[in-house]
């Protein structure tokens, strides 16, 4: 591909070169050259990146894969929106949680691909890089105070919970620092350092996330599984944040005092939200629950449905199910048909979500976000009808 325009990009910590560039199309694109010595790996990556857009997730798209007198390169398409770490903090608290909710749908999207047939398997692999983090962490000359409590839970827990681990593919790197946000819509980046392994060890920087917003983390976790967390996970996460934390320093040290400084922090504070490892569920999800309800959206409903009915090509018959079902509301609303002992069957509050149903999902079929809809509809109702009256949703 030739470029007519090229911009450096400096974001980031990886090694390779980056740029913004502009193709004889008018498009831009992101462009990124690593040594040659990465040609496989690169290649590896470009492949699975492919898998993975092609499975619907919202992401860098790849476009060329090649070698250059630089290296290789990759050329991915071009997101132009803002870095959702910057930007959700800001939004009101159900924002951050849906925003959540769905980096934990598009995760479990991508852990939809199989790890390739004869992997290692989890319980070996991952053991030997808990004692590569463990004697790094103790060859490092900067100790954090509580590392202790950390290597208990490992020690007690790591093969336990290692044993028998299912493994997919991973993107390697996610959290809300690796994602954009573009026309409302949540967008994945740098699939860099994707790998093969437990899906439940993806979650192992969520603490970035929680740092930043504790309700985006949690709308991630309850969004990856429907809102059934298992235990399990959090046994499970609380072990890889160990890992993770106890290796943070000998990664910090050589790259300065101020990222020290701030592995000293993110390890206190992780001990805070673990109570020293005495719980496994931190309490940026628990104390999050508690002081933020967070109740039904729109746009977990709309995500929802989505998720599980959704055909563009039979509008028709999405629109003749609502036309049904408005039918059945009028025959339950005639007949007063109420719910006896929490039966809902053939009720007219069954029937009314069936009307509710079909009226989210023909909203999905033309990518209409009714959260953004109902404000400006409400805004014209109210100037007609003279109510005096302004919508409002904190």
């Amino acid at each position: 591909m030739d470029f007519t325009k090229s911009e450096p990009l400096e974001k980031g910590w990886s090694v390779d070169k980056k740029y913004c560039v502009t193709g004889k199309d008018g498009k831009k694109y992101l462009l990124r050259i690593s040594p040659i010595e990465q040609y496989d790996r690169k290649k590896a990556m470009f492949e699975m990146t492919k898998w993975v857009a092609a499975l619907g997730v919202p992401m860098c798209v790849p476009v060329e894969f090649g070698v250059n007198d630089e290296g290789v390169y990759v050329i991915q398409s071009w997101i132009e929106g803002v870095d959702a770490e910057e930007v959700i903090p800001d939004l009101t608290l159900r924002e951050q949680y849906a925003y959540g909710l769905e980096a934990g749908r598009i995760l479990k999207v991508i852990h939809s691909i199989p790890a390739p047939p004869g992997i290692e398997d989890w319980e070996s692999r991952f053991g030997r890089k808990i004692d590569r983090k463990v004697k790094a962490y103790l060859d490092c000359p900067v100790k954090f105070e509580g590392a202790r409590f950390m290597e208990d839970y490992i020690n007690r827990n790591r093969h336990t919970l290692l044993k028998d681990r299912p493994q997919c593919y991973q993107h390697g790197d996610y959290h809300i620092g690796n994602m954009m946000i573009s026309g409302g819509k949540l967008y994945i980046i740098d699939f860099d350092r994707d790998d093969f392994g437990d899906p439940w060890e993806e979650f192992n920087r969520i603490v970035w996330c929680a740092q930043k917003s504790p309700a985006f983390a949690s709308g991630m976790v309850d969004g990856y599984f429907d809102g059934n967390v298992p235990y399990r996970f959090w046994q499970s996460l609380a072990l890889y944040v160990s890992a993770n934390m106890i290796s943070s320093l000998p990664w910090a040290l050589p790259f300065g005092d101020d990222e020290v400084k701030t592995m000293l922090n993110q390890a206190r504070e992780v001990l805070y939200w673990y109570d020293n490892m005495k719980t496994v569920v931190p309490k940026w999800y628990t104390e999050g629950k508690k002081e933020n309800k967070m109740g039904i959206t729109i746009k977990y409903l709309q995500e929802y449905i989505k998720s599980k009915d959704f055909n563009p090509a039979a509008r028709e018959a999405y629109f003749m199910k609502l036309t049904e079902e408005v039918g059945e509301l009028s025959r339950a609303m005639r007949k007063n048909l109420r719910p006896d002992e929490g039966n809902i069957k053939n009720t007219l509050d069954e029937e009314l979500w069936d009307v509710i149903y079909y009226a989210l999902a023909i909203a999905n079929l033309y990518d209409i976000d009714l959260e953004k809809v109902i404000p400006l509809k409400e805004e014209i109702n109210n100037q007609k009808y003279n109510t005096h009256m302004v919508f409002k949703c904190e």
